[in-house]
């Protein structure tokens, strides 16, 4: 009963540090970290112990299946040679310096505990980097490059992590037995996760139920992540793998019905597994600081303070490089502009570190050499990059003009997929309109979709922006009316509850459509 209350009064904090975040306009996460490092010292609460293998296992595998569940692969693919110089190139280059200052300031932490430092600060989390991203008008192609590296930078990372532990246990580990064990428990990993996504799609074909095939995603999830361990390969690239298949094939195996449950539950599941990361990761931080208190504050904010110095400034050390000298070498040049020095800016300080490290971290073995004292870095690291980066993100995107014009209304891209969808089934009443039987129900219908088409036709050549948000309006403004109207039915004339929430289930449908279309935000 104590668990279930504990975990109860955690979600409630949950939303409550939620709550706080929206009325002072930052990021989720600062408020997050900052709320489990006061309710650490609250007096009278228990000191949390959270098992190691718990913590990677449980909480990781989810966060980022839901992540390449939702990748635009034709944008990755398009940006992947900046996304893999970020996601490899920068996450090994962090991790090494990090490792350096850390064996510089701490001589005798074995070289193989300070890889593991650097690997489990090493990679951005993009998912508060993308909430600031997506309230500004920033490139397309920026955004996908950072969502692109935070899908790839966890796996490269917690790989060079897993190695960096088996040295620790085994004492040393050679170069190339090191380089060979990367990429061979990476291609393992990618094996399993497409094996598994592949299962994972044959099972959709053919249970037809949300509640299930919603269930299985889940199974996927962690029976991906569980059986490339068994194996001896990454877990967290056959997660990955399997997102990515079963993102991409969504559309064409899943009914709506499923992918808008699938959405709500995964949604709900990424809020509570992140929160709870963040807040269990502060209440064990009383146990940790009195455990390293012999070290004396001066020595810790010192080692706090140069650890993320380096995490932070060792971006900026890569990025620019890697963006600008492909450009000055004829043969690798594939674009005919130079890098925008504010873009290189924005990537650079997007480098907010997030849930993936905190349960890595969490994840160190007991007896694993300054255990404690990597776990307080790492979270020092954590903080800082998400207070100091993430309050500030926005204002180096405004301050370098990393800005892009978007028109007002439905994009042209939007409006020209919706010509084609209105021309497709225009076309099919048009057919059927022929038809002996139904040819007279389809001619009524003929000059609705005439309409529609038209409509959707103007906007996408450029005009017709004002008449269809007029239509919206007047749509979204009968439809309310008809909602009430249903409820006053309910009251009165005892409509049964459940024909109630049928009726109000496509009233809601078509609600959030129209608000989407008007670029409103639900519920508002």
């Amino acid at each position: 009963m104590e668990i279930v209350q504990a975990v109860l009064a955690l979600i409630a904090a949950c939303v409550g540090f939620a709550l706080i975040a929206r009325h002072a306009r930052l990021p989720y996460a600062v408020i997050l970290v900052l709320g489990g490092i006061v309710l650490a010292f609250v007096p009278g609460l228990p000191h949390v112990t959270l098992d190691p293998q718990l913590a990677l296992a449980f909480f990781v595998p989810p966060l980022l299946q839901a992540s390449a569940w939702r990748t635009d692969w034709r944008a990755f693919r398009g940006n992947i040679r900046p996304i893999l110089l970020l996601a490899v190139g920068a996450v090994l280059f962090t991790a090494l310096c990090v490792a350096a200052v850390a064996k510089l300031l701490l001589p005798g932490l074995p070289w193989a505990a300070a890889i593991a430092l650097g690997a489990i600060v090493a990679p951005p989390d993009a998912v508060a980097v993308s909430a600031v991203l997506r309230r500004l008008p920033v490139p397309q192609r920026l955004v996908a490059i950072l969502e692109g590296e935070s899908l790839v930078n966890d796996a490269t990372a917690l790989v060079l992590y897993r190695l960096a532990i088996a040295a620790v246990a085994a004492g040393s580990i050679a170069l190339e037995s090191a380089a060979l064990s990367f990429v061979l428990v990476a291609a393992g990993g990618i094996a399993v996760g497409w094996a598994v996504g592949a299962a994972a799609i044959w099972s959709f074909r053919r249970l037809d139920d949300p509640l299930l095939e919603t269930a299985v995603s889940f199974i996927a999830c962690y029976g991906a992540f569980m059986a490339a361990e068994a194996l001896g390969f990454s877990g967290v690239i056959a997660v990955v793998t399997t997102g990515l298949v079963m993102g991409q094939m969504q559309h064409r195996v899943l009914s709506p019905q499923t992918r808008m449950t699938s959405v709500a539950v995964w949604r709900f599941s990424e809020f509570v597994l992140t929160s709870l990361i963040f807040i269990l990761v502060g209440l064990q931080l009383r146990g940790i600081l009195e455990r390293i208190a012999d070290r004396g504050v001066p020595e810790l904010a010192g080692l706090a303070l140069a650890i993320s110095a380096a995490l932070i400034l060792s971006r900026f050390v890569w990025v620019f490089p890697s963006l600008y000298i492909p450009h000055w070498i004829a043969g690798l040049r594939r674009r005919p502009r130079e890098p925008v020095l504010g873009e290189a800016m924005v990537v650079s300080w997007a480098g907010m570190r997030g849930v993936v490290s905190l349960a890595a971290a969490l994840a160190l073995p007991l007896g694993f050499p300054e255990r404690d004292l990597l776990v307080f870095l790492a979270f020092c690291a954590i903080l800082a990059t998400l207070v100091l980066q993430g309050t500030t993100l926005s204002r180096v995107i405004t301050h370098f003009r990393v800005e892009e014009a978007r028109a007002a209304g439905m994009a042209p891209d939007e409006a020209r997929a919706r010509r084609q969808v209105a021309r497709a089934t225009l076309a099919e009443i048009e057919r059927r309109a022929e038809d002996i039987l139904e040819g007279a129900v389809a001619r009524d219908l003929v000059d609705e979709y005439r309409e529609k088409a038209r409509v959707f036709r103007g906007v996408a050549d450029g005009g017709g922006q004002a008449e269809l948000e007029a239509r919206m309006r007047i749509r979204l403004a009968a439809l309310r009316a008809g909602r009430v109207a249903l409820l006053d039915h309910h009251r009165d004339d005892g409509l049964s509850d459940e024909l109630l929430a049928g009726i109000e289930s496509e009233l809601d449908l078509e609600e959030l459509r129209i608000l989407r279309l008007l670029g409103a935000t639900p519920g508002k």
